[in-house]
């Protein structure tokens, strides 16, 4: 089969919150479809088919490609829908990606969204909920007030398991706690500077975050990611289109999603005893070597001038920044140190302020294919990179911690 080349021509998302309680799904999505159809300076006649997702169950819908299809212009077009926990917008923008690199078809609508403040569905999924009365007062003996340990609750499963990963991750590496509040305070300093992110603190610094309580070590409240309203979506075009309606395309050059055979929160009911490093993550590093592979990528520290990385939790944004290949194993925190990862460093990382200070779940890992594509079309504003962007690399983290996505994309299509 022929590979065609594909580009994002259009971007589009909503401004992101704890309750959009002022529009349901529908127009929530609808509002980063048509920014995106508006920014690709296309009608939504012109849209052949549709991907769409969600964290399944989240947003207390069943089936909501069917109630909302019809508000995005999705009446009587091909749709798929796709969820792969926290990774569906990765696979959302690898599914239109390939649906226009196949030659189906020459226009698609990829979009992803999180409304969690229709449903309690995603706390009781995720943490508090089911958690039983002697380890909640467990955790306020451990120090925690009442409304920090309420206000984590959206994310009460993936912090369980990111804290394992973390503590492998800093014994293994020589990365200290100081290091998880220095990106905290980065990636909070950068989402100041966008405006469609959640937790916007414009001067934020380490010792701010530092000075919020420990939830589980070594993660203090200040590190933890929110739990958010959002949407976004991109349009994918082939490359004829692409060329004829978009002054600077983003080109999709690579894509790669692996998952790791056995995870770390399987048991022995479960069949196994799953991972024993939570930090290890090889499906990352063959997600990776697969996508820059077809992308012409040979030596990723040289050729990958920006990253949007996966980081619902800070440790995360340097683990997977080596499992990536722009690191070293074990080197990260030492570039985080010489202030590489800034906006004017070697290699800019979550400028948007990533997941750590958005996250739509769902949305989520689209959104970093998005913000590269704004990098490399040079419109993300006052969180634009100093350099010009050539090649940057999206990252995905979910399914059940086990599940990666990657996507490279440059200003120029493949050869």
């Amino acid at each position: 089969m022929i590979i065609r080349n594909a580009a994002i021509i259009g971007c589009g998302q909503t401004k992101h919150s704890s309750k959009r309680r002022e529009v349901n799904v529908a127009e929530l999505v609808a509002e980063a479809a048509f920014r995106a159809i508006e920014d690709a300076e296309l009608t939504p006649k012109e849209i052949d088919a549709l991907v769409v997702g969600n964290m399944q169950g989240f947003g207390g819908v069943a089936q909501p490609e069917l109630w909302l299809g019809d508000w995005i212009g999705g009446e009587g077009k091909p749709v798929l829908r796709i969820t792969t926990g926290g990774t569906t917008g990765g696979s959302v923008g690898q599914g239109a990606y390939y649906s226009v690199a196949s030659g189906m078809y020459d226009v698609v609508l990829a979009v992803a969204w999180e409304k969690h403040s229709d449903s309690k569905e995603a706390g009781a999924t995720t943490g508090l909920m089911h958690v039983a009365l002697g380890n909640f007062f467990h955790a306020l003996n451990y120090g925690i007030g009442l409304k920090t340990l309420l206000a984590t609750q959206a994310v009460g499963a993936a912090a369980g398991a990111a804290v394992y990963q973390a503590r492998f991750y800093l014994h293994r590496s020589g990365c200290s706690i100081e290091h998880l509040d220095m990106v905290a305070a980065k990636d909070r300093r950068n989402a100041a500077k966008n405006p469609y992110a959640h937790l916007q603190i414009p001067n934020c610094t380490p010792a701010d975050i530092a000075k919020t309580e420990m939830i589980a070590w070594p993660f203090r409240y200040g590190h933890v990611c929110p739990a958010s309203d959002g949407a976004s979506a991109i349009v994918v075009a082939s490359e004829k289109i692409a060329k004829k309606k978009c002054k600077q395309p983003a080109w999709i050059k690579g894509v790669g999603s692996f998952s790791d055979e056995e995870n770390q929160m399987q048991s022995e009911n479960m069949g196994g005893i799953g991972v024993l490093d939570a930090s290890e993550q090889m499906g990352a590093r063959l997600s990776a070597q697969k996508a820059y592979k077809m992308a012409g990528i040979t030596d990723p520290k040289k050729e990958i001038d920006l990253a949007e990385i996966y980081q619902p939790f800070p440790s995360q944004e340097l683990l997977f920044a080596e499992k990536l290949g722009l690191y070293d194993e074990g080197e990260a925190w030492k570039g985080l140190e010489k202030g590489e990862t800034d906006i004017n460093g070697r290699i800019p990382c979550d400028l948007s302020g990533g997941v750590n200070a958005t996250n739509a779940i769902g949305s989520s890992a689209l959104q970093r294919i998005l913000e590269c594509a704004l990098q490399i079309q040079g419109k993300a504003g006052e969180h634009q990179a100093a350099k010009k962007v050539h090649n940057a690399v999206a990252h995905g983290w979910g399914g059940v911690t086990n599940y990666i996505t990657v996507t490279v994309l440059g200003d120029t299509p493949r050869g």
